[in-house]
């Protein structure tokens, strides 16, 4: 696994054979964040960043390399943990903090606000088609902020509230969402 650009920009990490999980392609990666860096400014604005799922970790990466001022990584398996936590001790930046944990109760604990929230669900998990709505029904998300879901082309997303685009990359599709700078948080 490699971090495409920023800081940590060519740093290679070996990624072990044990994990699970579904990693966002470097063609697929490259692509999201050329578009988000179109969207904000990271080293001026300085944003929190949310990945849920985190997997090996490597979208939280890209945001830490990238300039976010905090980036924080929830993921429930241990071997992606457990990888994620060993890279981290590698950059040794603390702006990096780990949640071991599970993503979908992590949206509904929100025990925080995020500028941006990248969610990259297994794409068979059940329930997948309503993690979208959760996050945005959720006080994960800050007037102004984005949320963006990674998803298969089985997915459309369009109909939901703040949709902005949909950009694929190959068989890799995300579905980009923007909160209204006017927007009041969600009371509950």
């Amino acid at each position: 696994m490699r971090i495409i650009r920023g800081k940590y920009g060519r740093r290679r990490f070996d990624v072990p054979t044990n994990i699970t999980a579904r990693p966002t392609t470097d063609f697929a990666r490259e692509n999201i964040f050329n578009v988000l860096e179109n969207m904000i400014d990271f080293e001026e604005e300085a944003p929190e960043a949310l990945d849920l799922f985190a997997g090996t970790g490597a979208i939280s990466l890209e945001f830490l390399s990238r300039g976010c001022r905090s980036v924080t990584a929830v993921e429930k398996a241990a071997t992606q943990a457990n990888f994620i936590r060993k890279v981290a001790a590698q950059l040794d930046d603390p702006n990096l903090r780990l949640v071991r944990g599970d993503a979908l109760r992590y949206i509904d604990a929100a025990p925080r606000s995020f500028d941006i929230v990248f969610a990259d669900p297994p794409y068979d998990l059940p329930g997948f088609a309503e993690i979208p709505g959760k996050v945005l029904a959720s006080k994960l998300l800050r007037p102004g902020s984005l949320f963006i879901i990674e998803h298969s082309g089985r997915h459309d997303f369009s109909s939901l509230p703040h949709f902005l685009e949909h950009r694929a990359y190959g068989s890799v599709n995300f579905s980009i969402f923007l909160i209204p700078e006017d927007s009041l948080p969600q009371q509950e």
